[in-house]
């Protein structure tokens, strides 16, 4: 066996304990009392077993569930302060998780933040784990490409990617060993399952790789996703069908057409409003493939989207002959995406929310890791000052969902707005837009030179007050 794939658990002690002490006894002479020794001597190791089983209790001032990216970068950036805290996943790293798998400018932005070195010698040269993108293409339904790129002959295209995609399992890694080990403690392989709270402290109950295990804790941060623990105790975890939407992945290899920019394709379906297929590129020739719709038209006309996305690879006329001799490489899966929109209060006394726990995935996008990085970095910045002043207090975040929604704010009007009309007046004013050559050049040469300016030059804006 590997020797990093071996834990000495407390289970497997126990048993090379036990082992070890039958092997001895085994060997000694035979002896009147050889039998009394032998059970007194495995009572002993039972009763150390019973002592080892014991939860195991630990405080720490901050706590944070969830490793993924919101609650890694915030962990990263705690360690950074010098700030000790705590920081449990149920999940063992590397692992999968459900996702379109792609990196925006708001996660180059913060990555930047996190090391301005990280881009150019991870990202850009790793090209195992991670895929460099030159910009998007639109695929309009009747199957017209609409190329959004930046000018290669005037920018710095090739040491500030648009994108990167990378599989969440090589991403979610790559910052979970960013964390500093001297400073955060964290707790692999942990199921936190019960929340309490007495007083000022909450007490977390769980399930660890050692055997139970209690926390207590001053102040509690959720970046435990959609599906959140914390959501769960606060009694928030509910499904607003306006600002939620359904989605499918499946890894695929051999699809024809890829862009050699690696650019990141989306199409929209003239049959299926409100809602992109996209095909992200992948390292090794192989590429994310997925589908998502809007919740509320999918409960209003009972759509099944593992279903429609199935049939939208082997029937429609775009995107059929991409797949004709390429390879799906899993079973398609599906995940919800709680989108920014609705305001969910994501703070409280001793407490407050990260990422998808607090519903910050773009709703125009359906990009959440970025958004979640970003909230994870607002977040540090609040904490500190809490820290300092040694208040957790429901006032030192009031401005929090502030911080955390302003650079969504657009997104969420134009959100609303699509709801507000028919999906056809909608199918038709996307392929009107998109058709436009005003819009591709001001989306090319301007929007996109500021978006790129923004994500590897400045300094994200936090206002406490």
């Amino acid at each position: 066996m590997p020797l990093e794939t071996f834990k000495l658990t407390k289970f497997r002690f126990i048993e090379l304990l036990l082992f070890v002490v039958e092997s001895r006894i085994s060997a000694l002479p035979d002896h009147p009392y050889k039998k009394d020794y032998n059970l007194h001597t495995q009572n002993a190791v039972f009763d150390l077993f019973l002592t080892f089983m014991q939860s195991q209790k630990i405080k720490t001032t901050l706590c944070i569930i969830g490793a993924g990216p919101a609650g890694a970068t915030a962990s990263i950036f705690l360690c950074k302060m010098g700030i000790k805290h705590m920081i449990i996943d149920a999940a063992v790293f590397p692992r999968d998780k459900v996702c379109g798998d792609g990196l925006d400018l708001n996660s180059i932005r913060v990555l930047n933040h996190i090391d301005p070195t990280i881009i150019e010698k991870e990202l850009s040269v790793n090209k195992k784990h991670f895929t460099a993108s030159q910009g998007f293409r639109f695929i309009l339904p009747g199957g017209r490409k609409v190329d959004i790129m930046r000018d290669q002959k005037k920018d710095d295209h090739v040491n500030k990617p648009v994108f990167f995609v990378s599989k969440r399992a090589d991403f979610d890694n790559l910052l979970v060993s960013r964390i500093d080990r001297n400073i955060a403690d964290v707790r692999l392989s942990t199921r936190i399952e019960n929340i309490t709270r007495e007083a000022k402290t909450w007490k977390l109950e769980g399930e660890g790789p050692d055997g139970k295990i209690e926390i207590e804790t001053d102040f509690l941060i959720g970046a435990d996703g959609d599906h959140s623990v914390v959501l769960k105790y606060l009694g928030e975890r509910s499904i607003d069908r306006n600002n939620y939407a359904g989605a499918v992945r499946q890894y695929w290899s051999g699809v024809q057409g890829m862009h050699p920019g690696n650019l990141l394709e989306v199409y929209f379906p003239k049959s299926l409003p409100l809602s992109y297929f996209w095909i992200f590129p992948l390292p090794g020739g192989k590429a994310n493939v997925g589908y998502g719709m809007a919740s509320n038209y999918i409960a209003k006309h009972n759509i099944n989207v593992r279903k429609a996305f199935e049939e939208l690879i082997k029937n429609d006329p775009v995107l059929t002959p991409r797949f004709k001799n390429a390879q799906p490489q899993e079973t398609v899966k599906g995940w919800g995406i709680p989108m920014s929109g609705n305001d969910r209060k994501a703070y409280g006394d001793g407490w407050l929310l990260l990422g998808d726990a607090a519903s910050l995935v773009c709703p125009t996008s359906g990009e959440g890791i970025g958004s979640g990085m970003i909230s994870a970095y607002v977040a540090s910045k609040f904490l500190k000052r809490a820290i300092d002043q040694n208040d957790f207090s429901e006032k030192m975040f009031s401005n929090y969902n502030r911080e955390i929604h302003k650079r969504l704010r657009t997104e969420e009007k134009v959100y609303r707005f699509v709801n507000s009309i028919p999906p056809k007046v909608f199918s038709l004013g996307i392929n009107t837009i998109l058709s436009t050559w005003l819009f591709k050049y001001w989306l090319s040469n301007k929007a996109m030179k500021k978006w790129v300016d923004t994500a590897y030059n400045k300094e994200i804006d936090v206002k406490l007050t």
